[in-house]
């Protein structure tokens, strides 16, 4: 017999991904989109004289907290510049997450779920879901760059700096595409995907980060250090991008090589068999979900934290960045610079509650991802009621969004605290932060309504079906 080629099936099964994905992707490349237009009018906006300009310079350029969060201060002397100090690391950010959730899609998921032994088992090679992932990541990573170009140029921005930052901004996409392949070969289970290339994200993140305020080498170490170099605006050097280019095709030839040193369906890193009587914390649903979703409320609590320390660290500088500058007092709405800095906490405090009832939905839906993965039927086979076993589910998601904002404010107050001298900052932003904790609950029953049609026309459903 023959053997079946192992890229057989690759171009079909490209189409399938194509067609599984139009409605997700689309809203990835409109996000990018929409995130630079945004950014490039506000700052084209704001600073639009020479002394707006450098008061920026002279604020955010010297700013530890500023040029860890944003990247290298270079360029500032234009208003160009400071949308590519702004919104590299929001789009790049994007970029990954995008490369992440579509190539885990495609491979661990798919697998997880059984779709892939379903496949193979018709004339599909044993590489071709892989390259097939890679390749449809790899194209929207170079869709959302042209698309970033385009929005930068439309909004007036020059046109070679535009299409430098969109081809950076891919970059790093192609990057963390071949990383999640590898990470992908290494676990069985699409959620451990997800935290080794978070876990990867974050430590390329903080090279960089340190890299760029000690003026260090480190930085070249990551590949948001190597997106950032190319100083879009600036001095507009492209030869920093022949390095993510080797990088993301060495990663996708160790996807490879893992793949075929694996079973279908399994990982390379087998899971630690569990104990031989559960914790009496599993004894009921409310313990079995907080198993469930420990790490990812974990890791969204280390990220809000981060950011809260950030947002709090920038806000001495307020004064100084926007004190002048008419256009900025009017957004923030501050008369004074008391004012002016509590405005700026207030937009971040919103900003971070939108990230927290993201989180709430995400948790709440959880319900619905281990009904699809079968895992319910055996819990209710207990005994435990619908209510309780959902109501569980629900509880997770209020609580944790509810401590998620307490720690932003915590953690916002506290940078604020050590930079006026002044601790009430901590309880007062810490019961500002409390304050939208009622609007996500909204949120999170509102995903409950779709999930499960409402506690009461849950139990009124078969598991597993809408």
């Amino acid at each position: 017999m023959t053997p079946r080629p192992t890229l057989a099936g690759t171009a079909a099964l490209l189409r399938f991904a194509l067609r599984r994905d139009r409605l997700r992707l689309p809203i990835w490349v409109l996000a990018g989109a929409a995130l630079m237009a945004i950014q490039s009018s506000s700052n084209q906006r704001f600073y639009r004289t020479p002394e707006s300009l450098a008061a920026y310079r002279a604020s955010a350029g010297s700013n530890a907290a500023s040029i860890a969060f944003s990247g290298p201060p270079v360029g500032l002397d234009r208003v160009a510049g400071t949308i590519a100090f702004e919104i590299s690391s929001p789009l790049v950010l994007l970029t990954v997450l995008m490369a992440m959730f579509t190539t885990v899609r495609h491979t661990r998921a798919d697998e997880e779920a059984g779709r892939t032994e379903l496949l193979r088992s018709a004339q599909l090679g044993r590489h071709a879901p892989l390259l097939a992932a890679v390749v449809l990541s790899g194209m929207t990573c170079a869709v959302l760059g042209l698309a970033i170009t385009a929005a930068a140029a439309a909004s007036g921005l020059p046109l070679p700096g535009a299409l430098l930052l969109g081809t950076a901004t891919a970059s790093v996409g192609w990057v963390f595409t071949g990383a999640t392949a590898v990470c992908a070969q290494l676990t069985g289970v699409a959620r451990g995907v997800y935290g080794l290339v978070g876990g990867l994200l974050g430590i390329a993140f903080v090279l960089r980060a340190v890299g760029d305020i000690t003026g260090s080498e480190l930085s070249w170490l990551s590949p948001i250090g190597w997106a950032q170099a190319t100083h879009p605006w600036s001095d507009d050097r492209w030869w920093p991008l022949l390095l993510p280019l080797p990088v993301a095709a060495g990663l996708l030839l160790l996807a490879r090589g893992l793949l075929d040193h694996r079973d279908s369906g399994a990982g390379l890193l087998q899971p630690r068999p569990g104990a031989a009587t559960a914790s009496p914390g599993l004894a009921g649903p409310l313990g079995l979900a907080w198993r469930l979703q420990r790490g990812t409320l974990l890791a969204w609590g280390i990220g809000i934290g981060l950011l809260g320390f950030v947002y709090g660290g920038l806000a001495e500088s307020v004064e100084t960045l926007l004190g002048d500058n008419p256009d900025a007092q009017v957004f923030f709405r501050g008369d004074s610079a008391a004012g002016l800095i509590d405005s700026y906490l207030g937009v971040t405090l919103r900003i971070t509650a939108l990230m927290v009832a993201a989180y709430a939905v995400s948790a709440t839906c959880r319900a619905r991802s281990e009904e699809a993965a079968g895992r319910v039927e055996p819990v209710l086979a207990t005994g435990v009621s619908r209510w309780r076993w959902l109501g569980s589910h629900l509880v997770m998601a209020l609580a944790g969004s509810a401590a998620l904002l307490v720690l932003d404010g915590l953690t916002t107050g506290t940078a604020r605290a050590l930079a006026s001298g002044d601790a009430v900052d901590v309880l007062r932003l810490g019961g500002a932060a409390v304050g939208y904790v009622p609007a996500v609950w909204v949120l999170a029953g509102v995903a409950v309504l779709l999930v499960g049609g409402g506690l009461i026309a849950f139990r009124r459903r078969d598991v597993t079906t809408a």
